[in-house]
């Protein structure tokens, strides 16, 4: 299935990334204007924690604050690995994307929820690329899917704050900008010197 296969790609890149952060990069400020780069990382490696309680069918109120704090120790590279290799086990059994997921939202499909994901992974991947200096080029048959996805869902998100304010780009702006201008971030943001 393509959504399966792209998010798979898209947990490969983003630890991919995760890999290339520097020793002293872990302080430096991130286009998700609250967070460094530890802090992005340690985010989307608690979203792949979720999300295997999530896809086993758990709430909310079960998980509890059992992600909460540092998930990266002193191998963030590894402990995003581990989160992503286990989320992939979690969402690739049997069914798995047939199911209900209860969301603080409410119960939603698995795929609406693997979409979700999978716009964690390329938003916050670039993120961490642009931060880091590394090639912010993303997947783009992930962009593809994942813009076509979200697209209808703009207002849903703006209306829940969940992302910012969208950045006007030229109507001939590629997908990744598009997309990345779709979750209020600046394809152009250059660390601060």
């Amino acid at each position: 299935m393509a959504l399966l296969a792209t998010y798979r790609r898209s947990l490969t890149e983003f630890t991919d990334r995760v890999g290339q952060v520097g020793s002293g990069q872990w302080t430096i400020s991130t286009p998700c204007a609250d967070w460094d780069v530890r802090t992005l990382v340690n985010h989307v490696v608690g979203e792949d924690r979720w999300t295997v309680p999530m896809f086993s069918g758990a709430t909310i109120a079960e998980v509890g604050d059992r992600f909460d704090g540092d998930l990266l120790g002193v191998d963030a590279a590894g402990a995003a690995r581990d989160a992503a290799a286990q989320a992939d086990l979690a969402v690739s059994e049997p069914g798995a994307l047939d199911r209900t997921i209860h969301l603080s939202a409410g119960d939603t499909p698995a795929r609406e929820y693997l979409h979700q994901l999978l716009a964690e992974h390329l938003v916050h991947g670039w993120d961490l690329a642009m931060a880091i200096g590394a090639t912010p080029r993303l997947d783009a048959a992930a962009v593809r899917l994942c813009l076509d996805w979200f697209t209808d869902r703009v207002p849903l998100y703006r209306d829940n704050d969940l992302i910012s304010a969208r950045i006007e780009v030229p109507t001939d702006a590629s997908d990744q900008d598009r997309l990345i201008a779709g979750f209020g971030r600046d394809p152009n943001w250059r660390p601060p010197r």
